[in-house]
């Protein structure tokens, strides 16, 4: 067995969803999901078969995101995992109860603009996603400044609090 992590290349502003499904109908599903959820959503999906061919299935609305998606799915390489980049403008807080709906999804591992470090296992039999290193480590407690600042941001982006 052999630990490795894979650094997800994108654009910094660009976020992603990163999840765990058990079935090829997955690509058809998350994209019907991903367009019900946002009208004229832009989105690039990577799902990698585990059984059969053994494909990287692929789909989205965007060609630069589809083309992001699977150039780190293939990266990752682990079975029933799928990838999700939104084109900017688009968030997951939109898409993310829709994906985690769909029925063949089993786990989102994050859903995230930050950098992000994906922890891979390898043995004889395969790879899979143990889990993800999303962002930083805190650097201190949350003071009354930005916990102002925060509310005001949410009521910016058109959160009601």
């Amino acid at each position: 067995m052999q630990l490795t992590t894979v650094k997800v290349d994108k654009p910094e502003a660009v976020n992603f969803i990163l999840g765990q499904s058990h079935f090829i109908k997955t690509v058809e599903d998350l994209h019907e999901a991903m367009v019900n959820a946002v009208p004229g959503i832009r989105f690039g999906l990577a799902f990698c078969e585990a059984s059969g061919k053994c494909l990287i299935r692929f789909t989205g609305t965007d060609p630069a995101m589809i083309e992001l998606a699977c150039r780190n799915a293939q990266r990752i390489a682990a079975g029933h995992t799928f990838i999700i980049f939104l084109a900017e403008g688009f968030y997951p807080i939109n898409v993310l109860n829709a994906v985690k709906a769909t029925p063949e999804v089993c786990r989102i591992f994050c859903a995230t603009a930050n950098p992000t470090e994906i922890i891979v296992v390898e043995t004889e039999q395969g790879r899979g996603v143990l889990g993800v290193v999303d962002g930083f480590a805190p650097k201190g407690l949350e003071s009354e400044a930005d916990v102002t600042w925060r509310k005001e941001f949410l009521r910016k982006i058109g959160y009601k609090l």
